[in-house]
């Protein structure tokens, strides 16, 4: 069914809610997706799209009238012109929106215990960090992100789209308390040979790169603020350190930022010779 909005009525509020309202989104099971590589990613992963938003009147690139025509929906909605431009948000008003279906985002451990390399990012406070880092994730081969304690909204918009589209690809889990955190940590190290836990901290402790990251790892970055909670470092075998400039005023770096670096040196240390 297709629903043709011409006022701010009910079905238009929901479309508000779901790009502001974290509840909201979890309620109905749907948030929007704006911006042509994350709707693309979106239908290359195969997540269900549940609806297009698009403007009454405005002529369709090849791009948008190839989906809108190719993919089965629950049910479309056609706004009037000012009406997208508010729900878009930009400045040029995006000509297509998805409505997508959430997914799980329970710990799925069996996926998890099969990565060489999974990150648990502490509270991320920051929808961008949270959006970078995904976008790390994905270019540097770790595709389980774990996302602990009281946190922002994976499905986000900022979310989505400081990801760049690696929304779609990195598998995420949701870690609520210690004791989901302790159960997967226990579930990596009784399945993988060898696992550890690495912490990663501002204080001088092991360089990043005399850690072995040919071992199955969890890494763990900590909230932006606050780096990671206390209960999390007594669970890490080793606290790693970026090794800084002895000419830098910086004391540490953003979450995403050290995520980065570590991560690169994780990819360094398992890149076969060519």
């Amino acid at each position: 069914m297709t629903r043709h909005i011409h006022s701010r009525n009910a079905d238009y509020q929901i479309l508000l809610a779901l790009k502001a309202n974290r509840l909201k989104r979890h309620r109905v099971g749907a948030f929007i997706v704006e911006g042509v590589r994350n709707i693309n990613q979106a239908v290359e992963r195969g997540w269900h799209v549940a609806g297009w938003i698009y403007c009454r009147g405005r002529a369709l690139s090849g791009w948008a009238a190839g989906l809108i025509g190719s993919i089965k929906t629950d049910g479309d909605y056609i706004l009037d012109a000012p009406l997208m431009a508010e729900l878009s948000g930009k400045d040029d008003t995006s000509e297509l929106l998805a409505l997508v279906s959430l997914r799980p985002d329970e710990p799925d451990l069996a996926a998890l215990c099969g990565q060489p390399l999974t990150l648990l990012f502490d509270r991320p406070s920051n929808h961008g960090n949270l959006g970078s880092l995904m976008r790390s994730c994905d270019a540097f081969g770790v595709s389980s992100l774990i996302i602990a304690g009281r946190a922002v909204d994976a499905y986000d918009p900022g979310v989505i789209a400081a990801s760049m589209g690696s929304f779609f690809s990195v598998r995420r889990a949701r870690a609520g308390s210690m004791e989901a955190v302790e159960s997967i940590i226990a579930s990596l190290r009784g399945n993988q040979p060898g696992f550890q836990t690495v912490g990663a901290t501002a204080r001088p402790e092991t360089p990043i790169d005399r850690v072995d990251f040919t071992r199955p790892t969890l890494l763990m970055i900590g909230n932006e603020t606050d780096g990671l909670a206390r209960g999390l470092k007594e669970r890490c075998d080793v606290l790693a350190t970026i090794p800084m400039s002895g000419q830098s005023s910086a004391s540490s770096l953003n979450a995403a930022c050290a995520a980065t670096a570590i991560l690169y040196e994780a990819a360094r240390q398992n890149r076969k010779p060519d």
